[in-house]
């Protein structure tokens, strides 16, 4: 018993043995099984036949199979990827840039790089690398752009990362969590084109760790601390070109005097952007950017401002010589309606050239800081609340005197009239736009300045055109109004815009015969022919797009028969659709071909009424030969008698037999046959139409009551009879009457020898009588025709 006892044991763990591994296979097999379809749902399609590869987006988990050596492109951004194998990218030795920002990555085999020797952009932004590793870049050698930045490390490492990356270009680095930038970080890297660091939380940095650069055209600095933007900046005094600071807050003055050193930079260009300052610190500021020796321009972009003008100081600015470019953008002032007249930095707005403030809420210019921009060429202010007075006060009298380009796009305008008087001193003015404004109605005269050559009103709500547009102008925009018409005289005019207004027609090209370029893009255009392109003599471009073309055929012809028309017309084919006919609409007009019907409908229509009106004719004409008119009463007749009773009654029976001969026979039938029948003993009563026919009946009538009142009808035969047009009416009328009766009411007498194929073939009874059945014949003998009597009278009797 303990013996079975064992052995059971020892069987039930062989058999739990044994059922483990086939739980274990089956497992395996469905692991590589759904692995495979995993791998099969996370292919790349695109990838399979083009260099491009565009995987974004896809919920992929992993870099796709099927790379090959023609791949150039893969973008892989936006998935869920983790980890970056060293196989998965081994076979694209081709690849040109690498975009893999917004996923998971959080880790990367060192040598999964290795053999994109050719790789030129790599972005691993926004992932979750919490280190960087020299490695990854060892064989980068052609990269020039790497975008770091939106990851979780918190420093470059102890060594540098970009020693071997000598083509690199730009370099973004930097998240919340950055902390640390140490000395040697950037070692091998020489020149650059643009360095982001975005380190909103960086807290320390090594002196000395960017000098080793020498040239950079672009440096974004978004970091809160002002000392470390000061020590950054101390290492880039003489490399870097365009400084850009981020999200600086600057209303502090001691913090603001840590960037004096900025007034040694030998940068040209310097933006503010997103920052924070103050009436206390403003003064500061200027007085560190008129120090800074090569400065040329200045940006303050989406900065706020607290206060209103009132600085504690003059500002002595006399000594800057350098800046000529000042752009100010989204600039906040709470309280811009106390805003002072800037009599502090007047003389730092004398020697500028170009000043943009947009968006920034100005409603006026004082007239004396007008009169101080002796220099500027350039004046932007877009997007503002300058209104007619306004503008007639800071454009007064001895300001801006060599200006040229003028924007006051989007103000408060509304008086055409007062705005041109207001701007009619500026002698060197060229280009003013006013679009966006409220013009409305605009009067017949206005005085402009003798120099303008472009003016754009789009956007400015204005219905019609009048002579207020100065005839000096070269370029003119009215696009985006409610023109339907365009008739001025422009004799100067090279470009015309008129999109978007409700012009149904080009414009006459003589009041504007110098026009090289026009825009009528999404009007109510219909069509244009070639004598109105050839009009324009001078025109190179014409954006007659997005209309409702109606697709007729002489426009159809034009657009396929113009030779150089594709050069002609902007953004042909494919802004150019048919808006009708229906069957056609949305086609492209030169894809379009409509059928001979369509297009010479009036033509086609006449030659087949030409047509049908011939066949009639021949019809007729056919039909009167052949007394087709004659036939069809006939048959109407037939067709009437047909629903009469086949027999008379016996009453109605008033003849022994109806006649048929022809008239040259009538002297045989008269003279010898009703004269033997008629006097015969008892005698037999004929009917023959010249004697027995109801005048005024119409013939077939009679013919037909003459049959039916007749016992029998009697035919005589002859050439004569055959050739006979009334005879062939009786047989016509024998065969539709009496033979369909089948009887024996018809009665033949061959007057003279006939073959039967004379006899009409479509009366095929008749001539099967004449070949089935015993007919008389008129004999020339005396003898034989005394027998002819008597047969002939025993026949009429039956």
């Amino acid at each position: 018993m303990q013996y079975t006892s064992e052995m059971f044991c020892q069987t039930k763990h062989k058999s739990r043995a044994i059922h483990s591994w086939q739980v274990w296979a089956i497992y395996m097999v469905l692991a590589v099984s759904l692995s495979g379809e995993q791998e099969m749902k996370q292919t790349c399609p695109s990838c399979d036949t083009t260099e491009i590869c565009n995987c974004s987006s896809m919920g992929l988990d992993f870099i796709p199979p099927g790379l090959t050596a023609k791949t150039t492109v893969l973008n892989l951004a936006h998935n869920r990827i983790k980890h970056i194998q060293s196989q998965d990218l081994w076979q694209a030795v081709s690849l040109r840039a690498l975009l893999l920002q917004s996923n998971k990555i959080s880790s990367i085999d060192e040598d999964s790089f290795r053999s994109l020797g050719k790789l030129e952009l790599l972005d691993l932004s926004n992932n979750s690398l919490a280190h960087l590793s020299p490695v990854w870049f060892g064989h980068l050698f052609s990269l020039q752009h790497l975008y770091l930045q939106g990851n979780s490390y918190r420093d470059l490492g102890q060594s540098s990362l970009f020693s071997n990356l000598r083509n690199l270009s730009s370099l973004h680095l930097g998240n919340p969590g950055f902390s640390t930038i140490r000395q040697g970080n950037f070692e091998g890297v020489v020149l650059l084109d643009q360095l982001w660091i975005d380190g909103g939380n960086l807290s320390q940095y090594e002196p000395g760790s960017l000098e080793l650069i020498r040239k950079i055209n672009h440096m974004i600095i978004n970091i809160k601390s002002i000392s470390i933007v000061s020590a950054i900046v101390r290492d880039l005094l003489h490399s870097v070109a365009w400084l850009e600071v981020r999200k600086l807050d600057l209303s502090e003055l001691d913090e603001t005097q840590l960037l004096r050193v900025m007034s040694n930079c030998f940068a040209n260009k310097l933006s503010f952007k997103e920052s924070l300052i103050t009436d206390a610190t403003v003064p500061d500021i200027v007085s560190i950017i008129a120090d800074m020796p090569k400065l040329e321009e200045v940006e303050l972009i989406d900065c706020r401002l607290l206060g209103t003008g009132r600085w504690k100081m003059q500002i002595h600015v006399n000594k800057s010589q350098t800046i000529k470019v000042m752009t100010i953008e989204k600039l906040s002032i709470e309280q811009f309606y106390l805003f002072t007249d800037l009599q502090n930095v007047q003389g730092l707005l004398s020697l500028l050239t170009k000043i943009t403030v947009q968006n920034t809420k100005v409603f006026l210019v004082p007239c004396r800081l007008s009169q101080h921009l002796r220099s500027l060429e350039y004046l932007d202010l877009s997007s503002n609340l300058l209104g007619d007075q306004s503008l007639k006060h800071s454009a007064c009298p001895g300001s801006l005197p060599i200006l040229q380009t003028l924007n006051l796009s989007q103000n408060s305008l509304s008086d055409l009239e007062m705005t041109s008087k207001s701007l009619s001193h500026l002698r060197h003015l060229i280009l003013l736009d006013i679009s966006q404004n409220n013009f409305g109605d605009i009067p017949d005269v206005c005085k402009w300045p003798k120099t303008l050559k472009y003016l754009n009103l789009s956007r400015t709500q204005i219905r019609k055109v009048t002579t207020c547009i100065p005839p000096t102008l070269e370029v003119l925009d009215v696009s985006a109004n409610n023109l339907k018409e365009f008739g001025l005289q422009l004799p100067f005019l090279k470009e015309l815009y008129l999109t978007r207004n409700q012009l149904k027609t080009l414009p006459d090209a003589a009041p504007i015969p110098n026009l090289v370029a026009m825009s009528v893009r999404s009007n109510k255009l219909n069509s244009f022919s070639k004598e109105e392109l050839e009009s324009f003599k001078h025109m190179v471009l014409l954006d007659a797009g997005d209309n409702n073309f109606i697709c007729s055929c002489e426009f159809l012809s034009f657009i396929h028969h113009q030779a150089g028309l594709a050069q002609v017309l902007v953004g042909w084919p494919d802004k150019y659709t048919c808006d009708s006919p229906l069957a056609v609409r949305g086609d492209q007009v030169g894809a379009v071909h409509l059928s001979l019907m369509e297009c010479h409908r009036s033509l086609v229509v006449s030659l087949i009424c030409s047509l049908l009106f011939l066949v009639i004719l021949s019809l007729v004409a056919v039909g009167y030969k052949c007394h087709a008119v004659w036939y069809l009463r006939m048959t109407w007749a037939w067709l009437q008698a047909k629903r009469k009773p086949r027999r008379a009654p016996p009453e109605d029976l008033c003849y022994d037999a109806f006649v048929s001969y022809s008239e040259n026979d009538s002297d045989w039938v008269e003279n010898i046959m009703v004269q033997e029948l008629e006097q015969a003993c008892p005698p037999f009563r004929l009917c023959l139409h010249k004697r027995d026919f109801v005048p005024g009946k119409w013939i077939v009538d009679n013919i037909i009551d003459s049959i039916e009142k007749s016992h029998k009808t009697l035919f005589v035969l002859s050439e004569h009879f055959v050739q006979s047009e009334w005879c062939k009416y009786e047989l016509d009328f024998s065969h539709f009457r009496l033979f369909d009766e089948n009887n024996d009411a018809v009665i033949l007498i061959l007057l003279e020898p006939i073959q039967s194929q004379a006899i009409p073939k479509r009366f095929c009874k008749l001539r099967k009588i004449m070949n089935t059945k015993t007919y008389l014949e008129w004999p020339s003998g005396e003898e034989q025709q005394e027998m002819f009597w008597e047969n002939l009278k025993g026949a009429l009797k039956m």
